[in-house]
């Protein structure tokens, strides 16, 4: 029996019974098979890690709690949502990642999120553990008030859960500023205490300049280092991106000063396409249009006619060089990736989590794409939160140039681990290089430990 073989039966001994302790959460599935495909083999060559079951405790979180919601409407109703925090490793630091309000968060993506927060956040190369919660509740048409008290309600449990040096949550999909603060506020009444329990907060209450910008500059950091190495260049290359929150925007800043062409943004509407592509005034009109105005996409088409709205559709189709999925998991299916093949795609970096569906890659693989993981690629967001932690425990404030600076140097260093790992074929395989050096440093500690 040949190695393949011998790999491919294990990681499919390893998934079943994966499975079968944990039933119907398919994105936690996944996430676990994209990382295990790689690691298997690795392990096989390094016996230590399977001899001390590293690879079964790590895909067990330490807990899950889950905790009831309640909170009053603004016309007196009573509502209850679900809550959760899952702290799913904290060898190498206090459990770190962030909270997402939305009708669809349930175990499974949380868990999913949190596994790859293992491996983000050991990337990074800072002390910091990985974990992910929220709740079910949609702040999407709810009054300042009732986020308020949702927020205060939410925190009230939690509390007991986190702390400076036990669990750092930050924000996610539906927790932007306005929940860190209110979460905040409620942390800082109950404790009588003024730390850096949560990151994201304001720039007035302990915030870092530059976080917002972090995971979309971050994301085009990794891909111009990618590109760099493999002989290209991004100043002049087409770009397609999916999404339009913040991710979405600030890659499109960073791609334009670094001199590519944007031609496409998209929210859950749709997507518009601009042949001249969006220059800084666009962006700026976008800007206002999804964070203060809270509009809708089609908008942008209403205010500049040359371009073009294509109602629930997603921007895969448009001819480019470089896709940044930027939105939300498994946008980008096979039949996207073949457009996108077929359209001469030379790169594709992941800024949101999991975006690429597992025979998405695959295509990009066997077509010699450059593809960079969102636990490579999106990194800069939770980069700039351990920043945050540490101006906060230093008690200093640094400038943006300093974080901008720092957050560049983290990306180099990722990127330099995944070549590290994932060379050896024509192109470098970067979601193998950052799953190994993501999963050694982590490992190495377990092992450290003992049997904990």
């Amino acid at each position: 029996m040949d190695n393949t073989q011998e790999y491919t039966e294990e990681i499919s001994a390893f998934m079943a019974g994966l499975r079968k302790r944990n039933p119907h959460e398919p994105e936690f599935h996944q996430a676990v098979e994209e990382i295990v495909s790689s690691l298997i083999p690795y392990i096989k060559d390094h016996p230590k890690y399977s001899a001390a079951q590293i690879l079964e405790r790590m895909t067990e979180p330490d807990r899950i709690v889950i905790f009831r919601v309640t909170w009053q409407t603004d016309d007196g109703q009573i509502r209850a949502n679900r809550g959760w925090r899952v702290q799913f490793n904290n060898s190498i630091g206090p459990y770190k990642g962030g909270l997402r309000f939305h009708p669809t968060v349930n175990q499974s993506v949380l868990k999913f999120l949190g596994f790859e927060q293992i491996f983000k956040n050991s990337l990074t190369g800072l002390p910091m553990g990985g974990a992910k919660g929220g709740s079910n509740f949609n702040p999407k048409g709810k009054s300042d008030a009732e986020v308020m008290r949702f927020c205060q309600s939410f925190m009230t449990e939690l509390s007991r859960h986190i702390g400076e040096d036990t669990d750092i949550p930050a924000g996610d999909i539906g927790v932007g500023a306005r929940e860190i603060s209110y979460m905040f506020g409620q942390y800082k009444r109950m404790q009588n205490r003024f730390v850096g329990t949560i990151t994201g907060k304001g720039l007035e209450f302990g915030g870092s300049l530059g976080r917002k910008e972090a995971t979309g500059y971050g994301c085009v950091y990794f891909l111009d280092n990618m590109l760099r190495h493999h002989g290209h260049d991004l100043a002049g290359k087409k770009v397609v991106v999916s999404g339009s929150g913040n991710v979405a925007i600030y890659a499109i800043q960073k791609c334009l000063a670094l001199g590519a062409q944007v031609l496409t943004a998209s929210d859950s509407s749709g997507y518009i396409y601009d042949p001249n592509g969006i220059d800084y005034d666009k962006l700026e009109y976008l800007k206002q249009l999804k964070e203060v105005q809270r509009g809708r996409i089609h908008e942008y088409a209403e205010k500049y006619p040359e371009a073009r709205f294509f109602e629930g559709e997603r921007p895969w189709s448009v001819a480019a060089d470089i896709a940044l999925p930027c939105a939300t998991q498994n946008e980008l299916d096979v039949e996207a990736a073949r457009q996108l093949v077929n359209n001469g795609v030379i790169a594709v970096a992941e800024g949101a989590n999991m975006p690429t569906t597992p025979e998405a890659y695959h295509l990009f693989a066997e077509n010699d794409v450059l593809f960079a993981p969102g636990k490579a690629a999106n990194a800069g967001g939770v980069a700039v939160s351990g920043l945050e932690q540490s101006q906060n425990s230093l008690r200093i404030s640094w400038s943006k140039g300093e974080v901008d600076s720092k957050l560049q140097s983290i990306m180099h260093n990722i990127h330099q681990q995944c070549v590290e790992y994932g060379s050896g074929g024509a192109i470098v395989d970067y979601s193998k290089g950052a799953n190994i050096a993501g999963f050694v440093k982590v490992a190495d500690a377990m092992l450290a430990y003992g049997a904990v």
